[in-house]
């Protein structure tokens, strides 16, 4: 039973040192939220589009 113990410490303690890929993930983040970000507002800014087209059709005359 010890010596499972020790392992499992032995094999949390390495992973909480490995660092390799950390900054991978950091920019996995990063570019998930500007994503996000880029994704609302183009979904907000067209539907003002939209909108805003909309308005301009019905405006013109019609033959």
């Amino acid at each position: 039973m010890l010596k499972i113990r020790q392992a499992v410490g032995s094999f949390v303690y390495r992973l909480r040192k490995d660092r390799r890929g950390v900054t991978a993930l950091e920019y996995g983040l990063i570019a998930a939220l500007i994503a996000v970000t880029i994704i609302s507002a183009v979904t907000t800014m067209g539907q003002k589009l939209q909108h805003t087209f909309q308005h301009v059709a019905n405006s013109l005359p019609s033959n």
